[in-house]
């Protein structure tokens, strides 16, 4: 069992995170929580949130503030309220903008549906939006003088995919678009925005949708220098350090946490590396 650190890197910070039952966000939750953060973990499935809470008290028996609470991110009254929850607990300092969607259904120019590009923007562009101006007000409203917003994006808005998910590929780009320019509009105020680009990762979601395809695996694996996907756990490291006074000069930035996926020009020959553990495995 590993042991809250009170007096962790981000000791006193209040924070909310997005998508926070599974993947990225369950495991930010516990480094947030093991680095002395009071954290509202959020996300649309109240059943996936008990047992995300659930598993974050195995991890840590004693975390600072710990809290669930149900969010739609696509509807502004929800993010409002999830906000406003922090109140109470003196305001929000870090917003981790981390839920996001990437469905079935979507295609390429010609096969994706609207109803599949109007729900995946919903939430995956306008959800960060809502997170970000409420996050901001809060700032404002507690009189804070730092804070750090975290959204997440993907290394496909840096890179084309020849996989279509049109829809998800052109929401994060606008992800990456949106933190650079709240990025620079609110940097007086001492709020700073960065965007996380993620390549694909060793979750469940990916996991599921790859199945025992072994073609299908082999043509994203063998992308990656390190000859593996990455693991949740690696980016939420990343995530931590965004969040944390460590990177006070870090700001408006495409934070790519991708193996060295998007800098290959030829592919690394050998074994793959030996992955790290992630907490909630």
């Amino acid at each position: 069992m590993a042991s809250t650190t009170r007096g962790g890197r981000l000791a006193g910070k209040k924070a909310i995170i997005t998508g926070a039952a599974g993947g990225i966000g369950l495991e930010t939750t516990i480094l947030f929580a093991r680095e002395g953060a009071a954290v509202l973990m959020a996300d649309i499935s109240e059943s996936a949130l008990e047992k995300a809470i659930a598993k974050v008290h195995d991890i840590l028996p004693d975390p600072p503030r710990l809290e669930t609470i149900k969010c739609d991110v696509s509807k502004e009254a929800d993010v409002e309220a999830m906000v406003a929850h922090l109140d109470s607990w003196g305001g929000v300092d870090i917003m981790f903008n981390n839920a996001g969607i990437m469905h079935a259904d979507d295609a390429d120019a010609v096969d994706t549906p609207e109803k599949i590009w109007d729900l995946t923007h919903s939430i995956n562009v306008k959800g960060v939006w809502f997170g970000s101006k409420h996050a901001v007000l809060s700032m404002r409203k507690h009189k804070k003088t730092n804070g750090s917003i975290i959204n997440t994006a993907s290394v496909v808005a840096l890179v084309g995919s020849a996989t279509p998910q049109l829809a998800y590929t052109a929401s994060k780009g606008a992800v990456l678009a949106l933190t650079r320019e709240l990025a620079i509009v609110h940097a007086k105020e001492g709020f700073r925005f960065n965007a996380l680009c993620p390549a694909p990762l060793n979750t469940p979601l990916l996991q599921d949708w790859l199945g025992d395809d072994a073609a299908k695996r082999h043509r994203r694996e063998v992308h990656f220098p390190s000859g593996r996907f990455g693991e949740a756990i690696e980016q939420a490291h990343a995530v931590l350090f965004l969040a944390s006074d460590e990177s006070s000069f870090v700001n408006g930035q495409d934070f790519v946490v991708d193996g060295g996926m998007t800098k290959a020009y030829v592919t690394a020959q050998g074994p793959p590396t030996k992955a790290p553990t992630s907490f909630a495995r």
